[in-house]
């Protein structure tokens, strides 16, 4: 069964995201497939614009399959715990490889980001130049939770976020809505669900002229223009967000954030998430975020690459994985163990640039 489904109709290139057992989580295989896809319809006079979708109506991506990355990196460390595990490297690097063109793609590139779309599949969505979320999008990146931190791009789009809404997801994990991520600049249109197949009715029926970002742009926002969006949660928390506004530490970040608990369940949540993540992923996304706030996108990559496969020869992200999808216990046992046994050394060595070598 290939895990990209292909089609194109009156220029329109659809792909599919064929793993619904799996929410669509991307495997380096699926990510291998659409790297193909997306390289070979770039150059292709039969494709004017492309429309990526996930199979299934639960799911447009629920992120990377992180079960066969922790795989790897057990298999590794009975071999050599200080090499990054090749399977690891391919899979980051090639998942990347695909964001970043989606990124500075030169054909419109439309995302239907309905259901769940978490990590990996932020990075698809984000960089496309149209983005569509639904009255049934679920959107989050909480890699705290896994000893990892907010890759594929998350360092450029949680900067970009207005106030310190940005900090305040990658240290939190924090579930957006649709609203949400219209209010927060991740989608550029709410739909309604039932409209899908009016937008790619009408894209089937267009005469594409010299202007195919213009000609999208006019049909999705002719179908959006009536939809009611909901108020947003995180525009309703607006004043509370503010309050992370200039931070200096993530020890400054905690005493403004624990003495808010009981307010509510939003930031119920948020505070839930932080306690119990990874002590180590949070203070290297506070870093993340604070240093690579000036990068280029392409400087943005190289050195989340860098990031991620450190994480993978430390260890809190086998660890994360371990206790939520491999044993299942949801009890990680953290390394160090609190925020405060973390030193300015520890988090140093995860943003010491590897070396590569054949490939490593």
């Amino acid at each position: 069964m290939s895990l990209i489904l292909t089609e194109i109709k009156n220029k329109v290139g659809i792909i599919t995201l064929n793993s619904e057992k799996t929410l669509n989580s991307l495997s380096l295989e699926m990510i291998e497939e659409l790297k193909v896809v997306l390289d070979s319809w770039k150059i292709s006079d039969d494709v004017a614009c492309i429309f990526l979708q996930g199979a299934g109506e639960k799911a447009f991506c629920a992120g990377g399959d992180v079960r066969k990355l922790h795989d790897a990196i057990i298999a590794q460390r009975s071999i050599d715990p200080t090499e990054v595990p090749q399977d690891c490297f391919d899979f980051f690097s090639k998942e990347y490889e695909v964001d970043y063109s989606i990124h500075t793609y030169p054909k419109p590139v439309i995302v239907w980001g309905h259901g769940i779309v978490m990590g990996g599949g932020i990075g698809l969505m984000v960089g496309a130049s149209h983005r569509i979320v639904t009255e049934r999008s679920k959107l989050a990146m909480p890699e705290i939770t896994i000893g990892l931190y907010p890759d594929v791009g998350g360092t450029w789009f949680l900067n970009k976020m207005p106030s310190a809404y940005g900090l305040y997801l990658g240290l939190t994990g924090a579930r957006l809505d649709g609203a949400d991520c219209k209010f927060l600049g991740l989608a550029d249109y709410y739909i309604e669900s039932s409209s899908k197949e009016a937008i790619l009715d009408t894209l089937f029926n267009t005469e594409w002229n010299e202007s195919p970002h213009k000609t999208v742009s006019t049909i999705l926002e002719n179908i959006s223009k009536d939809t009611v969006i909901p108020e947003s949660q995180a525009s309703i928390h607006h004043s509370f967000i503010q309050q992370f506004e200039g931070v200096e530490s993530l020890n400054e970040f905690r005493e403004i954030l624990i003495p808010q608990k009981g307010q509510d369940e939003w930031i119920n949540n948020g505070i839930k998430s932080f306690e119990a993540g990874s002590p180590s992923s949070a203070h290297i996304i506070f870093r993340q975020l604070k240093e690579g706030k000036d990068l280029s996108l392409e400087e943005i990559f190289q050195s989340e690459l860098n990031l991620s496969c450190q994480c993978c020869i430390h260890p809190d992200f086998a660890e994360g994985v371990r206790a939520l999808l491999v044993d299942k216990d949801m009890s990680p046992k953290w390394t160090p163990a609190t925020l405060e046994e973390i030193t300015e050394e520890w988090i140093d060595s995860y943003f010491y640039e590897l070396k590569v070598e054949n490939g490593k």
